[in-house]
């Protein structure tokens, strides 16, 4: 078939036509002819939207790419922080959290450990009450018993108390007729024999020495006298006490025998009756008066 003519135009070729014209020469004038496409030119074109569907797959696969690198690169870095060596300590959420953040981590292999009744105090008024008697109580026998394990210890041991032949007169009871009273056994500090007697009762020394002490007030004693004796090569001290005032009959210093007047029972000093108390050290250690006498006077 013979194509179609669509138009035919001059072209105008201005540089060259110039050209030829400044040479003395005319150009005749062109004619381009456009035809339609022909079957094999059009099946040509068709070849453009085939192209076109092959691109569109390759576009997707290398959008789903790069999303994939993009999330590689912010996911792996947080996953290798979070991993450490194969030996490395387990890492907890809370170890995980802000550096300001306050937490606590408590291990697993923390146990309770087991409470009793008797770790727990008292929390009531009536239980305090009770538990502070309870502990006065504890410390006030424990310091009797304290006390009476000091004065046995202090106290020498009654054999060979005996330093005298009994009934020999070394030796004499300082009041002839008393009722015997407390002795130094109570518990209370005493450290003599409470020999009852009414006031006026004459007292004796115990044995002869020198007057080391004689006054109307020694402490607790009151109106007394202390006399130091030397009995077969061992000390002694015998101590009077709670005399009457104005009753003393020898001074410091003075020599006496044994069974000599020195003094009358009486009331003085801390004393609540009239009585003597009577005193015995050996070694500057309290004895019992009662046993010494009974060992030594006969």
């Amino acid at each position: 078939m013979r194509p179609n003519p669509v138009r035919t135009d001059p072209i105008d070729d201005g540089p060259a036509r110039s050209r030829a014209e400044a040479g003395g020469q005319t150009l005749p004038e062109t004619t381009i002819e456009t035809t339609s496409p022909t079957s094999a030119d059009a099946t040509t074109l068709r070849k453009g939207p085939a192209r076109s569907a092959f691109v569109r797959p390759v576009r997707t696969v290398a959008i789903l790419g790069a999303v994939g690198a993009l999330v590689a690169a912010i996911g792996l870095p947080a996953f290798a922080s979070t991993s450490g060596p194969a030996d490395a300590a387990p890492v907890t959420t809370e170890q995980l959290a802000a550096d300001n953040a306050q937490s606590i981590v408590v291990a697993s292999e923390a146990t309770q450990a087991p409470s009793a009744r008797g770790q727990f105090t008292a929390t009531t008024p009536d239980e305090i009450e009770k538990r502070k008697a309870e502990d006065a109580a504890a410390a006030r026998a424990a310091e009797a018993a304290a006390s009476a394990a000091s004065a046995s210890s202090s106290r020498p041991s009654l054999a060979g108390m005996a330093l005298v032949a009994p009934g020999s007169g070394a030796v004499r009871y300082p009041v002839t007729s008393f009722t015997p009273g407390e002795g130094p056994g109570s518990g209370r500090g005493h450290e003599g024999w409470d020999m009852i007697a009414p006031e006026g009762t004459p007292i004796y020394a115990a044995a002869a020495g020198t007057v080391t002490a004689s006054a109307e007030s020694i402490g607790g004693y009151g109106v007394s006298i202390m006399i130091m004796s030397n009995l077969n090569g061992t000390m002694v001290e015998t101590r009077y006490g709670h005399m009457v005032y104005g009753s003393r009959m020898v001074q410091a210093g003075d020599q006496v025998s044994a069974g000599q007047l020195i003094g009358l029972v009486g009331n003085t000093g801390n004393s609540y009756g009239s009585h003597l108390h009577f005193e015995v050290r050996i070694g500057g250690s309290v004895i019992d008066p009662e046993p010494w006498l009974a060992a030594n006077a006969g």
